[in-house]
């Protein structure tokens, strides 16, 4: 029998399947739900309740709940061999909180198969919606949490992460100061992803590493809850919240509601569920220190790994746990392909190609150039006030400047990257611009290390599978060794390793010190002007 492992993805906007077989170490299986188009009666937009208020966004468990079941309907038509699943694990959009009341754990472990799940799950909610990452409606509560802990160097070095809007722990802070009845009745708070963890192992499901560092609520280097973040958030928390778990911690055999109704495996285990970060990391294939993937996409996104915990003093970035045992690193710039965009189109440079013949037309380092693209507020460096600045670059000259805001998004990411004290040897670069050959030079040339394209379409989903073929050879006590583990299924594409340029990466050594001193004089500039 070949041993199949599934891996399930709830995102923001879909639900994907992704089924391995790690005996011919290939994707037998494939599949996603759109929410609006497969379950327009909950009438989101983008996955997402519409809001009088831009500020807020949430989701409905119930739509998550039914996208599950409607997944395993879907699987079960099209033929997979369910009964021959080993162990299924998943990934959450992370951030995202569900909020049960005491009834929940009573209703999860007598699932009845002959009803749906939303028809089972009638009544365990003590708040009906859930608030997502895209919600950024609690910037007072973030201030709160963070003055309670010290500021933001001291948020950071104990959860990981300064507090954001988007976390987990401000988002119970508002839900308790603004609802106080409805937090007191609940039991227990859930992640999208230990939620969806809960109910396919029909009990309440803990939160994993990777996924608990993402709400300002995880001591980072313990891997514990914090007990001043919990304080600092709202009363009684710790009684709410599930224990903290291993990536690889096996919560149970699946239910048997899952069995009897769409033919699961009955001894197929459920693997702790993690965030869609975390999840990635291993859908990309890194496992060791020193590997690196860069997402060219609308925002430009690094991550990283690392051995030994760092975190970065100033806020900008966020530690995670890595499904590996060690850490991950989460780099986020907001001004990325549509900043490109914008400086080719307003040179009339008709495409990608020949905005890459642009960059081959000029030399590395472009004469001491600097173009600081913050078109949009930018996360990293914080920037408020949008707005581009030059220095040393004459803004009539198409082809320097094509090549300037190259060079100044991958110095600002090896800048701003610095305080994880792990220098890449690799990256794997992917996303929509990973196609753009000379682009990719650049970022070797600056970064000095070479670059390989990945081409990996749902890697969370994948990461999710791969991780629970990991959960279920650690329990069988066989060789569980990443290197093994993801072998094959997160390979470069073959022939696509750029090295870089001896004579470039010395230019870049010397003028990411003027990109520094460039960076600090527009972030004086700009708060001197408020």
């Amino acid at each position: 029998m070949a041993k199949l492992f599934l891996g399930i993805d709830s995102s923001t906007q879909s639900i994907s399947a992704v089924v391995i077989d790690c005996d011919r170490r290939k994707v037998v299986y494939d599949k996603s739900l759109n929410f609006d188009q497969a379950l327009p009666q909950y009438k989101t937009q983008n996955g997402v309740l519409p809001n009088r208020n831009p500020l807020v966004k949430h989701s409905s468990p119930l739509m998550w709940a039914e996208a599950l079941d409607l997944l395993f309907s879907e699987m079960k038509k099209d033929g997979v061999a369910l009964g021959n699943i080993l162990a299924i694990s998943g990934s959450g959009q992370q951030h995202g909180s569900v909020y049960l009341n005491d009834q929940a754990a009573g209703v999860l472990a007598n699932l009845n198969p002959k009803k749906s799940l939303v028809e089972n799950l009638k009544g365990v909610f003590s708040r009906k919606t859930s608030p997502i990452w895209m919600d950024s409606s609690t910037a007072a509560e973030c201030a709160e949490i963070r003055k309670k802990l010290g500021g933001i160097k001291a948020t950071a070095t104990a959860t990981g992460s300064d507090t954001f809007e988007r976390f987990t722990g401000p988002q119970i802070r508002k839900f308790y100061k603004t609802e106080p009845k409805a937090y007191a009745q609940t039991a227990s708070i859930a992640l999208v992803s230990s939620f969806m963890a809960s109910l396919l192992a029909g009990k309440i499901a803990p939160i994993d590493h990777g996924d608990g560092a993402g709400m300002n609520l995880m001591d980072i280097q313990k891997k514990v809850w914090h007990p001043d973040a919990l304080a600092a958030t709202a009363p009684d928390l710790r009684k709410k919240l599930p224990p903290l778990a291993e990536s690889w911690k096996v919560v149970g055999p699946v239910s048997p509601y899952f069995v009897k109704k769409s033919g699961v495996n009955p001894h197929a285990q459920t693997i702790a569920w993690s965030g869609d970060n975390p999840c990635s990391v291993i859908g990309l294939g890194l496992i060791k220190a020193g590997m690196v993937a860069i997402s060219l996409g609308t925002s430009d996104t690094y991550f990283g790994s690392m051995k030994h915990c760092q975190t970065d003093a100033h806020g900008e970035g966020h530690v995670f746990g890595s499904p590996t045992g060690d850490y991950m690193t989460l780099i986020c710039f907001k001004n990325g392909s549509l900043a490109r965009e914008k400086i080719r189109d307003a040179y009339g440079i008709k495409d990608w190609k020949k905005f890459g013949a642009a960059l081959t037309a000029t030399k590395p380092g472009g004469n001491g150039g600097i173009l600081l693209p913050w078109f949009d507020a930018e996360i990293v460096p914080r920037v408020n006030k949008p707005g581009i600045h030059r220095f040393d670059l004459d803004a009539k000259d198409a082809a320097a400047n094509c090549r300037a805001i190259v060079e100044g998004q991958m110095m600002s990411m090896r800048l701003h990257s610095q305080w994880m004290k792990v220098a890449p040897d690799c990256i794997y670069a992917t996303g929509g611009a990973s196609d753009n050959v000379p682009l990719l030079q650049v970022m070797a040339d600056v970064m000095n290390c070479r670059v390989l394209r990945i081409e990996v379409a749902k890697s969370a989903a994948l990461g999710a599978a791969l991780r629970a073929a990991h959960g279920w050879l650690v329990q069988a006590g066989e060789k569980s060794k990443w290197e093994n583990v993801v072998a094959d299924f997160t390979a470069p594409i073959p022939n696509s390793e750029i090295r870089p340029n001896p004579k470039a990466a010395k230019v870049y050594d010397q003028l990411i010190e003027k990109y520094a001193r460039c960076e600090r004089e527009a972030l004086k500039r700009l708060s001197e002007k408020s």
